[in-house]
């Protein structure tokens, strides 16, 4: 799986906590803390510096036992740097793709921020099986579903976004990733498995006061859909310079969905 910068990360965290339905982390958090006499266990699955673990304990999360699972050490040794004296964390460097030694072991809640557009069917299928197994309530936010407005517009617009979707779905160390399809094939995956299921939108709208995780995100996309996806490269660079222009007085519109899981009935 190709890595993220902790610069990037830092970047997008506060777009996608103004994303992040707080309908769905209520119930999430709800169904932690049902039993005060418990300290609910948190796997969070690619959990870089922490964002997951630093939204949900914002909106009220407490006394838990963080599981935090990422490949790459960098990140969990700066997630453990920033939060390893105020919460009760273990850390595990872990390749996602082995489901069978993930450290699920008496799991009350399995989180993700950001994954699964990037992994395959049979990476969730896996999860699935296991969660299932184990009767693990399931929230993963902030999956991207394909939809990208910008304004002002561009007349490729539309040329860059079927390009992007498509390499959205290239491998990426995973497997054939899901891409858009991502939250509608977790719903079907988990419904099958017996759980009750829930998405709520979680979109991104940023605007001038995002300037530099836009540029960011431009220069990405630029780069995704450069080779292979028939775009001419004169409207291409054309379009990154528009769209660079405005980063201070344009705005944009990034399309997620949250997903939310409780096996069998809610309560605990």
């Amino acid at each position: 799986m190709s890595g993220f910068s902790i610069n990037w990360l830092d970047l997008r965290e506060p777009a996608d906590m103004a994303a992040r339905d707080k309908t769905l982390v209520t119930q999430v958090i709800q169904y932690l803390q049902s039993d005060a006499d418990i300290s609910p266990v948190i796997v969070d699955l690619g959990s870089g510096t922490g964002s997951t673990l630093r939204a949900l304990t914002s909106l009220g999360a407490h006394q838990c036992v963080w599981r935090l699972v990422d490949h790459d050490p960098a990140l969990l040794n700066e997630a453990l740097r920033r939060h390893g004296q105020q919460e009760i964390i273990e850390d595990y460097e872990a390749d996602l793709l082995e489901i069978d030694t993930l450290p699920l072991g008496a799991a009350t809640l399995l989180s993700a921020s950001a994954l699964y557009d990037l992994v395959s069917r049979e990476v969730v299928d896996g999860l699935v099986e296991r969660l299932a197994r184990q009767s693990i309530a399931f929230y993963a936010a902030l999956n991207y579903d394909g939809r990208t407005d910008w304004t002002p517009p561009h007349p490729v617009d539309t040329d860059v976004l079927r390009a992007f979707n498509q390499d959205q779905q290239r491998d990426k160390g995973m497997g054939p990733a899901l891409g858009p399809e991502s939250t509608a094939y977790l719903t079907r995956v988990l419904e099958g498995a017996g759980y009750t299921v829930q998405t709520a939108d979680s979109a991104w709208q940023l605007g001038p006061d995002h300037a530099a995780l836009v540029a960011d995100l431009i220069r990405g996309i630029r780069a995704a859909v450069s080779d292979n996806y028939g775009l001419d490269r004169q409207a291409l660079d054309d379009w990154e310079r528009f769209r660079l222009s405005h980063v201070h007085d344009g705005h944009c519109v990034i399309g997620h969905l949250d997903v939310l899981a409780f096996p069998g009935k809610t309560s605990r």
